[in-house]
């Protein structure tokens, strides 16, 4: 059984082993894999994990011994999945490898917005407190978490993760589902509408999946119902927000900070907007690659090709 993996780097950073899944077949590793360089790589592959690599339906349809195809991620929307289905090929992917990694990020990104950590770090470092005539001095207004609404846009198992800490804060949490879910009651979790969450909510947290209908989610009408005071946070997809919107909000003063970890391409060019916009943290797409959370990826993704084997299939998007 012939494997390749188009795009190995991120997962493996050299500081994991592909050994598991060398005991499944004959494998071949790309640390990166072009559009236009598919076709030539995967010509020959019975299986094939891709994590950002696409397989439209037109490369799918040139691929005859193509029999199975793992994402390496919980998002699966690199892959036509219809056009898979329609050839018979099951489409895995990992659902849930990455909860408390991603959840954990969200608070890094809303500490440093809200603590400045980093801004303060540097300036003591370039001598600032040196000369300060104070034992103390902030160069921004620090705030407080506990008693502030956390309004977490998606509730599945980051949403419940993220809610989970933030009461750990001393946060109220109010939450709407994804679109997907019914609002179920959940202890400690207040479900209400987007309007009311977005106009109630001191930080928004985007944990929903890029769908149809959370495209662009987030934009300029939505962002006029957040308060001027309030956080936007991302770790989901970056096409949930409109970008432009969002920088524009940031350089009116209409909204007080923002933290993505994901944009709507990646990387981004240079003149991306919010590259440029004020009180915005960008990361460069990392919430889920603490080396804990991608052992979990590695050795779910090898269990879901070894189940596949043998005829007991599971996380299949497309069944």
């Amino acid at each position: 059984m012939k494997i390749v993996v188009l795009d190995g780097y991120t997962l493996q950073q050299n500081d994991l082993s592909w050994a598991k899944l060398q005991g499944v077949g004959e494998v071949t590793v790309y640390d990166r894999t072009a559009s236009d360089e598919i076709l030539t790589r995967a010509q020959d592959a019975d299986i094939i994990l891709t994590n950002k690599s696409p397989l439209t339906a037109e490369t799918l349809d040139q691929l005859p011994n193509l029999r199975y195809i793992g994402v390496l991620a919980t998002g699966f929307n690199i892959v036509d999945i219809e056009a898979a289905r329609k050839r018979g090929i099951p489409v895995t992917n990992v659902p849930t490898y990455g909860t408390h990694a991603v959840a954990q990020f969200v608070f890094a990104l809303i500490l440093e917005l809200v603590q400045q950590v980093g801004m303060h770090a540097n300036a003591v470092r370039s001598g600032e407190w040196t000369a300060c005539p104070d034992f103390s001095f902030t160069r921004t207004k620090l705030i407080e978490l506990a008693g502030k609404t956390m309004g977490l846009i998606g509730l599945g198992q980051i949403g419940k993760q993220t809610a989970a800490i933030a009461r750990a804060f001393g946060m109220h949490v109010i939450a709407v589902g994804s679109g997907r879910q019914s609002p179920e009651p959940v202890e400690g979790i207040e479900w209400v509408e987007l309007p009311q969450l977005l106009t109630r909510a001191d930080i928004v947290s985007l944990h929903c999946p890029l769908v149809p209908e959370t495209f662009q989610l987030i934009n300029k009408d939505r962002l006029k119902l957040m308060k001027p005071s309030a956080y936007l946070i991302n770790t989901s997809r970056g096409q949930i927000i409109a970008e432009q919107d969002l920088a524009d909000a940031l350089h009116n003063g209409k909204l007080a900070g923002a933290a993505l970890d994901v944009l709507s391409i990646e990387p981004p060019q240079q003149d991306h907007p919010l590259l440029h916009a004020p009180n915005c943290i960008i990361t460069p797409h990392i919430a889920w690659a603490c080396i804990e959370a991608r052992e979990r990826l590695m050795d779910t993704a090898v269990q879901n090709l070894r189940q596949f084997q043998a005829g007991t299939p599971v996380n299949v998007v497309n069944p």
